[in-house]
């Protein structure tokens, strides 16, 4: 029960992720995304294979069901089509850990302050299921490897002398990405641990 919960609030969370690229991405001119229909709460035309569905269940397994992470397919951005050439597609790369962060605190907050002996005791565990995941998404999404987002914000503001950085982190980047998910997973695991105490007021 406890691993379908996790996979299923995965799999939610890295869908609202995703959709929520394509909203800001179609509010600031680029409607690649809607026109292509990514703009769905379904989650089948997000799902990755590899992403979505191997790599939870690998990280699930090996940490014992304590924590996994995983993309959705990313959706489709035409940078020359936004409004704000300079910084649009930096906004587009930030809304999806944004909307992640955001869940984790109304569901953080919601732990904090409900009154949780009067409710079910799996309530708890769920909510806090909820907010551990988005935390993970949010941060693991803000490294600056590609292809996430956190590549793109530093793409947005790296100097044209930089260019061989840019061409290596393109080049390497998912080679780079599983190095860090293998070997350096649990220092991310640690920090969302920390922001999880800080949100709601005790420790995961």
């Amino acid at each position: 029960m406890d691993f379908i919960f996790l996979i299923a609030v995965l799999l939610i969370s890295v869908v609202l992720h995703e959709v929520s690229h394509g909203a800001v991405a179609n509010a600031l001119g680029d409607s690649t995304a809607k026109d292509e229909g990514r703009l769905t709460l379904n989650p089948i035309p997000h799902l990755d294979p590899f992403g979505s569905v191997i790599l939870p269940l690998l990280l699930l397994l090996v940490s014992g069901g304590g924590f996994a992470i995983g993309w959705a397919k990313p959706v489709p951005v035409n940078p020359m089509r936004l409004r704000d050439q300079k910084w649009g597609h930096a906004k587009v790369s930030i809304a999806g850990p944004a909307s992640n962060l955001l869940i984790a605190l109304v569901f953080g907050l919601l732990l904090r302050f409900l009154p949780l002996a009067a409710l079910p005791s799996a309530v708890p565990y769920f909510l806090a299921s909820i907010v551990s995941v988005n935390l993970l998404l949010a941060l693991f999404n803000f490294l600056p490897i590609p292809p996430l987002d956190g590549s793109h914000l530093l793409f947005s503001v790296l100097p044209d002398s930089m260019r061989s950085m840019r061409a290596f982190l393109q080049q390497y980047g998912f080679f780079l990405l599983l190095i860090f998910i293998f070997f350096f997973f649990d220092w991310l695991v640690s920090l969302v641990r920390i922001l999880f105490s800080l949100i709601v007021g005790f420790s995961l």
